[in-house]
């Protein structure tokens, strides 16, 4: 069903969208920032789809959420396919932030294990865009602030700052820190999103709350959208005082109430970090565990 929709919008668009890219070559009705959007995106196909996520983010995001049916079926297929998140620790997640060199075009399948999402091309120090979260926004009740999802690098920061006025703004980077911190201490986890339609390459660094973001959503239904950290979350039994703070923060219900005190699933953990965070005696702690796969570290590409 959603590849039919989704299908029947390309057509209706495609036409309109041709003559705006080659009057845009020529004239000015095309907004500066398009032609290296649509460059960055590859083929038609891509850049259509591009443009309809990034013009359109909030009404995409609500189909995906509030129609798409749930489960395992082809919808979902498609989606865990073509649209990819990996966890970041907070640590890797301010490192991206704090790149001071370009990272040339490479490819991740080790560290992002899809087929189709798994390139990283960063100017160094990259631009950075805060947005609105249209998953917070696609729910009757949401979690505030909602500014902040992050736009990562040329040319999606121009794309998103110039076709949606009043909801993205451009971050400096002590600002760009300032919101993953706060994000952080929330309890809220960080993850890159990588999507086919963006090129292939890593776009976005979102900020997730449990009880809005699809993707988490997804992943409770069983579609796997995205990959560990790297990381899993150690509970010291002796500090614990099973107070169940880890267990209301985990985003994936990785960590349950048990006999001898707060237990950690091996397999649902995703090494986010929102438990470590919000533990107040700071019983919890992440460790590098090499079965969860490779960080996103941008650190040791160089």
């Amino acid at each position: 069903m959603i590849l039919a929709i989704l299908s029947c919008v390309v057509l209706l668009i495609v036409v309109s969208l041709t003559v705006l890219w080659i009057v845009g070559e020529r004239g000015r009705l095309m907004m500066r920032s398009t032609p290296a959007f649509f460059r960055a995106a590859g083929g038609w196909g891509a850049r259509l789809h591009a443009y309809i996520y990034g013009r359109w983010t909030g009404r995409y995001v609500d189909f995906l959420i509030n129609k798409t049916p749930p489960g395992n079926g082809s919808g979902a297929a498609w989606l865990a396919e073509h649209y990819h998140g990996k966890v970041l620790t907070h640590d890797h997640a301010e490192a991206i932030v704090m790149l001071d060199h370009p990272i040339e075009e490479r490819d991740l399948e080790q560290i992002v294990p899809y087929k189709h999402a798994r390139k990283l091309l960063l100017d160094g120090p990259p631009d950075v865009a805060a947005y609105e979260c249209y998953c917070r926004h696609s729910r009757a009740e949401h979690c505030e602030p909602t500014q902040v999802c992050m736009v990562i690098g040329k040319p999606f920061v121009d794309f998103v700052l110039e076709h949606n006025p009043g909801k993205a703004r451009r971050l400096t980077r002590q600002e760009a820190l300032d919101l993953l911190r706060e994000e952080h201490e929330r309890g809220h986890l960080h993850s890159a999103w990588f999507k086919d339609a963006m090129g292939n390459r890593f776009y976005s660094i979102c900020n997730c709350c449990k009880c809005c973001c699809g993707g988490i959503q997804a992943m409770r239904g069983g579609v796997r959208m995205m990959a560990s950290s790297g990381y899993v979350a150690e509970i010291d039994r002796e500090l614990c005082g099973q107070c169940a703070a880890c267990a209301d923060v985990c985003p994936f219900n990785a960590i349950t109430s048990g006999e001898d005190g707060m237990v950690r699933d091996w397999e649902k953990c995703l090494g986010c970090g929102a438990c470590e965070v919000k533990c107040p005696n700071q019983a919890i702690h992440m460790v590098r565990d090499a079965r969860k796969g490779i960080p996103l570290d941008v650190r040791a590409l160089d």
